[in-house]
């Protein structure tokens, strides 16, 4: 080979060195340069910073981790580390990798119906939560993640544009559930599923965090695919009090959670956030007792609602004059369409008494102070004892509040609106069979949610209030309550365990014998104010299901009747304060007669 021809080889492997090295270089280049730009994409959801190639490696070597919370999908929340969303499919994604953790793994069973509930509404189809499997080998052919390295909160609101279910639904469970886990503080982010615009009370959505909510459309504006570095799914549900009629006709939820004393600690966080004073840290001027009993009767004043487009009251000047000449006060309207919400809670948060027609505006009567009167009016037709979502949430224990209804019983006093839209009560769409029966009946009967044609046209009649009847129903509803004042917060300490319970028995007769139990007081009693301890003791006999319950006012007892000789019996001791604060049984005894 000549010199030439060795230099030529060696001139051509130097060059296809350097194109190769070139090559690397710009394909390094251009990954760091990828990278770059999704770090901003993610910067761009989130102030905080994030190492994008270390949460890339994570998410491929360790894949998705989730651990929840709960036995079933109505009870459940759980946490996830790297969950991520596909934007084009509208799906979560659960990578698998050797690391991964799925707790618990439930297999096909999580599709029946869901492996959780995404809003505080207990088993509604539209709520359900699910994610797609994929291996994290997958990532090499997918869209490159876009990351977000908040701790995340996903949710559905159940319907944002209705005040009532905006608070029940969605702001009082999202509060507690974020108190429920310590890492979901007011620098976690909010991530809205269901796929609804703002609506037009968003602001309040913005009080549960400094920063911005997300909406499910914004997702899809950041990147193909969304990493969510630490997420939890879903929301508590031990915080709503009111079912809206899926399954049976809408009331009171059959196991009630919540007190008024939850519901009162995030009323008060609320107004902090609105920066509104609670009027128990208003100061007072130095004055004598009198002085100060006057001036609060001075202040004292009755708030109405005011409704400007349906579900009028067609009479509300002689509604608002009465009311203050029957009690002396000033009478203070507010309206959701023509004031802002923190000076309407600024207002109702001091007032007396709270009227308003039934409406998600009620809601707001969780800001009342304690003592204060709900008073709810109802168009002809609607009997307010089917229709309880203030009533109960007034009536919750701790809540202190007074409630009244008022039904207008005279078909004459009310102005229906056949031609409007259906969703607006209007019935001309139905046919003329229907629409006769409708206007016909006197009463709307139970029916199921949401869509029942006589309920829509009743409850968005306008009514002329029939002012007589309406201070009778009042003054009647008020006259157990002693003044408007706020009241002391019931006492709702429970007894502890009673202390070293025992049993002493004697065989009085081959057909006699006697079993004596005693006890001492419980630990927490001798710190408490208490108006009456009594002690509940239960006996079974061995290998019987059935028990004889005994209520006593000692704590040593001597039990004749119905205790045989030679025979086991269990024994359970506890503790009852003011008839109804129950404590835990102590550990139950066995006696051997």
């Amino acid at each position: 080979m000549s010199v030439g021809a060795l230099l030529n080889g060696l001139l051509v492997s130097v060059v296809a060195a350097l194109l190769w090295k070139y090559s690397m270089l710009s394909e390094h280049a251009a990954l760091l340069e990828e990278e770059l730009h999704l770090t901003r994409q993610s910067q761009e959801v989130s102030q905080a910073r994030i190492d994008y190639h270390a949460a890339l490696l994570a998410l491929q070597e360790h894949g998705t981790r989730m651990v929840c919370t709960g036995k079933m999908h109505t009870d459940r929340i759980c946490r996830f580390d790297y969950l991520c969303y596909c934007s084009e499919a509208e799906e979560f994604v659960f990578f698998h990798s050797n690391s991964s953790v799925m707790l618990p793994n439930l297999g096909p069973r999580r599709f029946q119906p869901a492996l959780l509930d995404l809003s505080s509404v207990e088993d509604h189809n539209t709520q359900y939560f699910n994610f797609l499997e994929l291996p994290a080998a997958a990532l090499k052919f997918m869209p490159k993640p876009v990351f977000v390295p908040d701790v995340t909160l996903i949710l559905n609101r159940f319907n944002p544009d209705n005040l009532m279910h905006v608070f029940h639904d969605d702001l009082l469970p999202a509060f507690y559930t974020m108190k429920q886990y310590s890492d979901l503080d007011d620098e976690a982010r909010l991530v809205f599923m269901e796929g609804w615009g703002e609506g037009p009370h968003f602001d309040l959505y913005r009080l549960l965090s400094s920063k911005q909510p997300l909406l499910k459309e914004q997702l899809r504006n950041f990147g193909k695919l969304m990493c969510f570095t630490k997420s939890y799914v879903g929301l508590s549900k031990m915080t709503t009090w009111y079912q809206y009629g899926f399954v049976q006709p809408q009331g009171p939820k059959a196991n009630i959670l919540v007190s008024g004393n939850e519901i009162r600690q995030f009323a008060k966080a609320m107004m902090e956030r609105m920066n509104i004073t609670m009027v128990e840290e208003t100061e007072k001027d130095a004055g004598s007792v009198e002085e100060e009993k006057e001036k609060e009767k001075k202040d004292e004043y009755i708030v109405v609602f005011s409704r400007s487009s349906t579900r009028l009251i067609l009479n509300e000047a002689e509604l608002i004059m009465a009311l203050a000449q029957e009690f002396q006060m000033r009478v203070v309207t507010v309206s959701l369409e023509e004031q802002s919400f923190p000076s309407i809670i600024q207002i109702i948060s001091r007032a007396s008494m709270l009227v308003s027609m039934h409406g998600a505006q009620l809601v707001t009567s969780l800001f009342l102070p304690r003592g204060a009167a709900v008073v709810e009016l109802f168009p002809f037709a609607v009997n307010p004892e089917q229709y309880t979502p203030y009533k109960t949430l007034a009536s919750l224990p701790g809540m202190d509040l007074q409630y009244v209804s008022w039904r207008n019983t005279m078909e004459e006093n009310t102005v229906t609106h056949p031609d409007r839209p259906w969703e607006q009560g209007g019935i001309t769409h139905l046919e003329k069979d229907e629409q006769e029966r409708i206007l016909a009946s006197k009463d709307v009967p139970r029916h199921l949610c949401c869509r029942n044609p006589e309920w829509l046209f009743r409850i968005y009649q306008d009514t002329l209030v029939d002012i007589p009847s309406f201070l009778e129903v009042l003054k009647e509803g008020l006259r157990t309550r002693p003044n408007l004042k706020k009241t002391k917060l019931a006492n709702t300490v429970h007894p502890g365990r009673v202390r070293e319970p025992q049993c002493h028995t004697s065989v009085q007769a081959t057909n006699e014998a006697k079993l004596t139990v005693s006890w001492q007081i419980p630990w927490n009693l001798k710190y408490l104010k208490v108006r009456e301890v009594k002690y509940e003791v239960w006996i079974q006999e061995q290998g019987e299901n059935t028990y004889m319950p005994y209520i006593l006012p000692q704590q040593n007892y001597t039990f004749s009747e119905n205790i045989k000789p030679f025979t086991t019996y269990l024994v359970w001791v506890r503790c009852i304060f003011n008839k109804n604060l129950l404590g835990p049984f102590a550990d139950v005894l066995m006696c051997r007669t």
